[in-house]
Formats: C-alpha cells, structure tokens, sequence
C-alpha cells in the first residue's frame, strides 16, 4: 500500500497539543521564581553564621530574560583568611576557574578576602577574553576592600555559572560590584539572598548552617556556613557544581586543601544527576579564626580530626540538596554498595547505577524493574572497547544480592538473594517507590568495602528543562 502523508492541517491538530503539554513543567522552578510546595522545607528560616564574614545578593541582568532575580553574589572576610578550592577536571575549563586557580596558587592559599559569584552566563569557552572578564571580576572586588598590593595580585575568588560559550555583559557586572559590597550583611536574609543569587535551574536556594566545637577550646562556639548551587550537569570529577563554605574556626592555609579535598571525596564527589561533569565546578572553604581559639597547625591533632569530621559532614548535606533539587527530580535515592573487595571498585558500581537511564527512569515510573540494577552492577567494572580489561573478579553474579531499603524504616523488599532472584510482592515494591526518598542497596558479596552515591530520577521534566535551557 503507497504512504499517503498527512495534509499539513492535520499535522497541526496532531503535535500542536503534545507541543503544549511540554510546556508544563512540574518539577522546574516556576516561573514567577517562587519555591514550589515540595522544596521549600528544604529552604532554612535561620541560621548561625560565621562571625567576620559578610555577603549579598544583588541583581545585575546578566541574563536579559532576568528582570529582578539576584545573579551576583559576594561573600567577603572582614579580614584576610585562608582558603582553598577544588575545581573541576573537565578539559575545556571555564575562565574563572583557571584564574581562581593561579590566584590561591600565587598566595599559597593566605591573604584571600572574597568570593564573586555571577549566575546566568558561565564563561566558559570564551577565549582569551573570558579570561580577562574572570580577570577584571577579581579585580573589582579587590578594589572594594581598599587595600594596597601585597606584590601577590589578586585575593578574590571568581566563580560563574550558567551558559556556556557565550561572554558576560562584563560591564554590567563590574558596575554593580561596588553596589554588591556595599550591601554586604551578615544576616539570614543575606545569606539566603546570596544563596539565590547563585541559582540557575535551581528550584530553591541550598544554604546550611551549623555551630560546632574543636577539641582543644571546649567552651569556644564555632561556626559554619555554606551555599551551593546545582541542578542539572552535576555528576563528579570533582565538585560538580558552585559551592561556597566559610568558618571562623582558625585553620592554618597549608592544612586547608587536604581538608577539603577528604571532604569533597564522600560528599560532592559522591553525587550524580545526569553523568554531565560541567565546565565550571568549583568548590571554596574560608577560615578566618575570627572566632578565636588554638589554630589548627598539625594535620595528626585532635582538632584536625575533629574539623574534618564537621566538614565532611557539612559538604555532604550540602550535596544531598543538589541533589534534591535535580532537574525535573521526583525522588531522592541513595546507593548503598557493600561487601566488595575494594572501595574503588564499589564506588565505580554505585556510581554506574546512579546513572544508569534505565535505572533512573524506572525509579521515576515507580516500576521495581530490579533487573536493570544488577544489569548496572554487571558492566560498571568493564572496559570500553579497545581499552585495558579491568579486573571484573569483584562481580561474582553467585554472590550478588539487591534489595529497597524503605525510608519510612519498615523492612527491607529483598529482590536479589545470593544471585537467586525472589518473588517480589509487586504492590509492596510500587508502595516503597512511591516515597520521596529510597535507598537502593547491593551487596556484592566478595569483600568488607562499600560506598554511598546519591542520585535521583529521570522525568518527563528533565527532557523539558534541557531542551529550552538557553531560552
């Protein structure tokens, strides 16, 4: 039988209606930027901040669809601090990374005075003269501080987010920076409108507080505070995203990468939204000692320990609101792999299954389609074609077992036992997955090592977020 097409009219009776149900977007942020009902019990009402820091949220314009929301953040010390970053491993870096990077570099992590965020345009992919924007944002803050120079450049740390391959409306950004510094504050309100002020598909600002103690000054309240921001394009070789911690606990310069290099291994490097490593992934501490107490000099003290554990900790809810506000995200699940040979191995599994398509859109079906886990599990540790053959011992099928650990803490569903698989009540699986947040556990069987990745689903949504992103 000859194909006869549609006459065009019929055509547009067709798609116009799929058209216009795209255009709905549950899970994105709404348009009016309000926080949708789901996430604003993620978005704190206070906090306790760290004395001697200071910030602001200010709106620039960067993006011209962009008539009110903040997109320039500043984040400031009173005094000069310490600080470090970890970037990301992307080969095509953007800007401010590169420049941020030769900045602490050249000062050896001392004399830092402020962070400038700017969202809307990541400047990344943009030549030489990118690299002057980065350059020319550090400046500028640099310049609010009235300082003279100390021979060393720059103390500013630049971040950006948002397109990539396109330049900043530089001019419009250095003319508001002095309109940044001077509504500096160091109230709830600032911080949480410089928290928005660095959100791009975000559904809702991510920003944590926290007080907490060091060994050697029991009676000394420190403090910690943090923002993130990440949505979409967030999976690790690093960070993964934008992110901004300051403390006034004092911690000596040369003490503070290691520390947030440990810190960033289980929780922003633990991360997966889509597989997507951006451009632009940044992650800064800032300790000031404004707090006072005994610095901490010695990376084998009880109070190196002791900071490390509270960082650890506070990088990683920080992290696990990235992930809640994944672009077009229903549910919030966590990978728990154990009993392998090595850690290595059992993070390269649950990372796999964390992003895994297959995986992803099931969990968001609400469909308990167990076997496209262990399928996950089975190919995480094999090599691309071409390339050496991995060590795959750690895989024994025999040995494999799979179960949904619920979040209300009523009883495992075990799915996969010891490579037999069980007979799965259905309705029980569809009544787990339901929930918001799910725990995917696997065990391997083989070993005493285990890891933890957090990751969500894929929606309808997150087709539709990606697919407009630039207009």
């Amino acid at each position: 039988m000859a194909f006869r097409p549609l006459p065009a009219s019929t055509i547009a009776r067709v798609v116009r209606p799929a058209i216009s149900q795209t255009a709905i977007r549950h899970y994105s942020a709404p348009v009016d930027g309000a926080i949708p009902a789901a996430k604003q019990k993620y978005v704190p009402t206070g906090g306790t901040y760290p004395k001697g820091f200071l910030v602001s949220g200010t709106h620039v314009g960067v993006k011209a669809t962009n008539k009110s929301n903040p997109d320039l953040a500043f984040l400031a010390s009173e005094t000069p601090c310490a600080a470090a970053a970890v970037f990301t491993k992307n080969k095509f870096q953007a800007a401010p990374v590169t420049v941020s990077r030769e900045m602490l570099k050249r000062r050896s992590n001392k004399g830092i005075r402020s962070v400038i965020v700017n969202s809307g345009c990541a400047n990344a992919v943009t030549g030489k003269g990118g690299m002057e924007d980065a350059e020319k944002m550090g400046a500028e803050a640099d310049k609010c501080f009235g300082q003279s120079s100390d021979g060393k450049g720059g103390s500013s740390i630049v971040m950006s987010t948002g397109v990539i391959g396109q330049r900043l409306p530089i001019q419009k950004i250095l003319l508001k920076i002095p309109t940044a510094y001077d509504g500096l504050g160091s109230s709830h309100e600032h911080w949480l409108t410089a928290a928005r002020a660095i959100c791009t598909t975000d559904t809702f600002p991510k920003l944590i507080s926290r007080t907490f103690s060091l060994p050697s000054s029991p009676s000394i309240e420190y403090r910690i505070a943090g923002m993130t921001k990440g949505a979409g394009m967030i999976h690790p070789n690093m960070a993964t995203l934008l992110g901004m911690i300051a403390t006034d606990a004092p911690v000596a310069s040369n003490l503070l990468p290691s520390l947030l290099t440990s810190a960033v291994h289980k929780s922003f490097n633990s991360i997966t939204i889509d597989g997507d490593t951006s451009t632009n992934d940044t992650v800064a501490v800032l300790a000031n000692g404004a707090a006072g107490g005994q610095e901490i000099t010695s990376g084998s003290s009880e109070d190196y320990a002791a900071f490390q554990s509270t960082l650890t900790e506070f990088a990683t809810d920080l992290a696990k609101l990235v992930v809640r506000d994944g672009e077009g995200a229903t549910k919030f699940v966590t990978i728990r792999v154990t009993d392998s040979p090595s850690e290595v191995g059992a993070r390269k599994i649950a990372s796999t299954i964390a992003r895994s398509p297959l995986v992803k859109t099931a969990l968001y079906g609400r469909d308990a389609n167990w076997g496209r886990i262990a399928c996950a599990t089975g190919y995480a540790l094999l090599s691309e074609p071409g390339l050496p053959v991995n060590e795959v011992a750690e895989v024994v099928p025999e040995k494999i077992s799979v179960s949904f650990i619920p979040s209300d803490g009523s009883p495992e569903l075990k799915l996969l036992v010891n490579g037999e698989p069980e007979s799965v009540d259905e309705a029980r699986a569809s009544e787990i997955l339901e929930h918001e947040d799910l725990e995917i556990h696997v065990s391997l069987g083989n070993g005493k090592e285990q890891a933890t990745y957090w990751t969500c689903d894929y929606s309808h949504e997150y087709i539709t977020i990606n697919g407009d992103y630039r207009t």
